[in-house]
């Protein structure tokens, strides 16, 4: 950074909250004058001018801008893997619709999960599979893809069954030791990873229950628009377009075993992706002849099909428009617009952060904290709050856990209770904001889009909140020796 120290001053209040008036207005008229297509482009264009906005008053304080363009860059850094699992996911989509691995997945899925414990199901399935692999994002992409397409196929709703997976989702990837936010929670607290996962249970494995109850709920009460004969009738338009065998589903085992060994996530997707596509040129070539119109030559017809199933997705016209919206889905490119949201947001947090504006607003709520319970509340309200300013759930969730570790050692606060807030605050409401990048991810794979999901994903609400009411009540909550102020390192 280039600026002279001599020179700068420190925000002051009111430089902390323009940045956030800024963003409350601007995202409230986006939503107000486009509705749900806010998100294709106007909510993006927002938060890029509410960067401006902050790096104005940086600019103000005596920053230079050097060092905004410097912090800008650290941002998009900061997203470069999320941004290249974003396109894998894109082709995984693309390809494993054309190959037929989402179409058999489908036409299983179909013929064993009922309507009457649909959502439920959903979520077991998902948290099966996170626990298993580690990966929110992965068992969204995959599992949570098919999942939301039968629950179009079989007539309930597409919103609640994505709900439903976002919380099995992220009820696995919060309590697997195979999750690297979990592990980077345990890193940066200073605790044992096994050790954070058991205090995980208590707030993670209550808060599923709940979102089970609710879901069997919405389930019973819910009445599905699709009858038995027209099931049966999509069914077999799947099969009469598609070679539905079980050797189909084989990307999605080598998916599953890449993951389980650690391989990274986009050499994972991309290997499964390719896998998909080499073995649908065998298992669909009249699939693969028609998406490209003929090209001649099978060989020539499988790589150009493969190609632009990877970069542009899948398109097809069964003449079943549930069917249609199914598998006409994917591509690098449709990624595109999460993308820009990402960006804008995460560069807009990074400012923030980086010129002390939230540092700012968080130093009088730590002091106003004088109980546990409103500790507790201050560290749940700093990791959602920086998941809606940030846009990112890493900042969510390493910014709080660095600012409070101190300040719990101080009051006698066990390390793992810091921990398991943390995770409840930052991780497990990233996806309820529709500009963060796993609200916008999640969005964007499923096909639902973030505001409509949101009321479903139960899971992301009671986790959190029962932490909080932890706090308040003192059940759980585990206490050392206050550690004096000159020994915090």
């Amino acid at each position: 950074m280039n600026d002279s120290n001599s020179t700068i001053r420190q925000p002051s209040l009111a430089d902390a909250l323009i940045p956030l008036a800024a963003l409350a207005g601007l995202i409230a008229g986006a939503l107000a004058l486009f509705g749900l297509d806010a998100l294709d482009g106007p909510i993006q264009v927002a938060l890029l001018v509410c960067c401006v906005v902050a790096a104005l008053i940086a600019i103000k304080n005596g920053h230079e801008f050097t060092a905004v363009q410097e912090a800008g860059r650290g941002a998009i850094a900061s997203v470069t893997s999320a941004i290249f699992i974003l396109f894998a996911v894109g082709a995984l989509i693309g390809v494993w619709n054309l190959s037929g691995t989402i179409p058999t997945l489908v036409y299983y899925g179909i013929q064993v999960l009922s309507p009457g414990w649909y959502y439920a199901a959903a979520a077991v399935i998902c948290g099966i599979v996170a626990l298993s692999i580690g990966s929110s994002w992965t068992t969204a992409a995959t599992i949570g893809v098919g999942l939301v397409g039968i629950a179009s196929l079989i007539g309930v709703s597409p919103e609640i069954t994505a709900g439903a997976v976002i919380s099995g989702a992220y009820l696995g990837d919060k309590t697997s030791p195979l999750s690297e936010t979990t592990v980077l929670t345990a890193q940066i607290v200073g605790v044992d990873v096994h050790q954070h996962i058991k205090r995980q249970v208590w707030t993670s494995v209550p808060a599923f229950l709940i979102a089970l109850v609710v879901f069997f709920v919405l389930s019973l009460t819910g009445t599905a628009n699709v009858t038995d004969a027209e099931v049966t009738s999509e069914l077999n338009d799947l099969n009469q377009v598609f070679n539905i065998t079980p050797l189909a589903l084989l990307p999605l085992v080598l998916l599953a075993y890449l993951s389980i060994k650690k391989v990274p996530a986009t050499m994972a997707l991309l290997s499964a992706t390719l896998f998909a596509g080499v073995l649908g040129a065998f298992l669909q070539p009249d699939v693969y002849a028609d998406f490209v119109t003929g090209a001649g030559n099978a060989v020539v017809e499988s790589i150009k099909a493969i190609w632009l199933a990877m970069a542009n997705g899948f398109t097809i016209d069964t003449g079943i428009p549930d069917v249609d919206r199914l598998l006409s889905r994917g591509g690098m490119d449709s990624m595109l617009l999460t993308i820009w949201l990402i960006l804008g947001a995460v560069t807009f947090g990074a400012i923030l952060e980086e010129f002390g504006l939230i540092r700012r607003l968080i130093d009088p709520m730590i002091a106003a904290a004088h109980s546990t319970g409103r500790l507790f509340l201050t560290v749940f309200a700093c990791g959602f709050g920086l998941n809606l300013v940030a846009g990112d759930q890493y900042i969510a969730l390493v910014l709080p856990s660095k600012i409070f570790k101190a300040e719990f050692a101080q009051r006698g606060l066990a390390p793992t209770n810091l921990s398991r807030l943390a995770a409840d605050s930052g991780t497990v409401t990233s996806p309820l904001v529709p500009w963060n990048s796993c609200g916008a991810f999640m969005g964007a794979t499923l096909g639902v889009s973030t505001l409509l999901y949101v009321p479903y994903a139960i899971f992301c609400y009671a986790s959190p909140a029962l932490s909080v009411l932890y706090g308040f009540t003192g059940f759980k909550i585990e206490r050392t020796d206050p550690v004096p102020t000159e020994e915090i390192a």
